[in-house]
């Protein structure tokens, strides 16, 4: 083949969203080595993406489409799903079967497209019983998959960092009991924010751990960054599996200042980064409006402000893979 013809294919390739779609192929299965989010060359990898809603309040939104248009549109190399265990009126505890297909159907999107997929146990509460069960059935029909990272806990709220550690140690014992490599996601107190107390204890015996630190960038300035870097001064692996621009309560006005700070310090730290939500409530995080297509093919004037901005966001910091 020559050169000319190569670019010419390339080019069409680009054009249709195919060369995002080698991501997997390219990196592979993903470990932990130091610190550092790695591929299955050792190099460094960041993974940058978009979390979906809570599945139980937003269901339309999970399927294979709507994942295809975020790999092809928003560049995205990964996304959540966020399986709602209490909230909503097609919550985990309420609906199972339903829950199980609406995540299956982001997971199996995320394999045909290619890229990485987390799948998120989307609570603030600890449901030993549930989650042992849920993550035991999942990590049997996906582990097989290196696309595929677990997260065991959304954002604990009130409890302790003991209680989170023997929480997730025992789900940790049931993933890995069917999926010895991928890699598993692990929560830290007072949403995600107290990442200093894994640091001090962390968990032991197990590989491939990271540990969650979420961040909305109107409400968290530097402090919060500072007691992260110290995390992993210690060695703590960390991946920012949920973040945004405005306030904490996922409302308010867009920092767009305190956000590029967040982004300057992920991008030079080498951390992966997902950003809340895809949904179409009337709040700022929200990423689309009420006239977005169910199945993606979304439009500028489908998206709000903060899907506008993590569209760029991840069209940029993602084109350089």
């Amino acid at each position: 083949m020559n050169f000319k013809l190569k670019i010419i294919l390339f080019l069409l390739a680009l054009s249709c969203g195919l060369v995002n779609a080698q991501f997997v192929k390219k990196h592979g299965q993903l470990s932990v080595k130091g610190t550092q989010l790695v591929d299955k060359k050792q190099n460094p990898i960041v993974l940058r993406g978009v979390s979906f809603g809570w599945h139980s309040m937003w269901p339309r939104f999970y399927n294979e489409k709507a994942v295809s248009w975020l790999a092809k549109d928003f560049k995205c190399n990964v996304v959540r799903a966020a399986m709602g265990i209490e909230a909503g009126e097609h919550s985990y505890m309420k609906e199972p079967q339903f829950s199980k297909e609406r995540i299956e159907a982001v997971v199996n999107g995320a394999i045909q497209s290619d890229i990485y997929v987390i799948i998120d146990w989307h609570s603030h509460n600890i449901n030993l019983k549930e989650a042992k069960e849920y993550f035991d059935e999942i990590s049997k029909k996906y582990g097989k998959y290196p696309n595929v990272i677990y997260e065991v806990f959304n954002e604990p709220d009130h409890e302790t960092w003991p209680e989170v550690k023997a929480y997730s140690e025992e789900i940790i014992k049931v993933i890995r009991a069917n999926d010895p490599d991928n890699i598993i996601l692990v929560g830290s107190p007072r949403w995600d924010q107290d990442v200093h107390l894994p640091a001090a204890d962390p968990i032991k015996g197990f590989e491939n751990l990271m540990y969650t630190m979420h961040f909305y960038a109107a409400t968290h300035q530097k402090a919060l960054r500072d007691r992260t870097d110290e995390a992993i001064k210690k060695g703590l692996p960390i991946f920012v599996s949920e973040s945004a621009g405005m306030e904490a309560t996922g409302d308010g006005p867009m920092d767009y200042v305190a956000w590029q700070e967040y982004i300057d310090w992920m991008e030079t730290k080498k951390i992966s980064w997902i950003t809340w939500s895809v949904s179409d409530k009337k709040e700022t995080c929200s990423m689309l409006l009420k006239t977005a297509n169910s199945e993606g093919n979304w439009k500028e004037e489908d998206l709000n402000e903060s899907g506008l901005k993590t569209r760029e966001y991840l069209r940029k910091y993602n084109g350089k893979n």
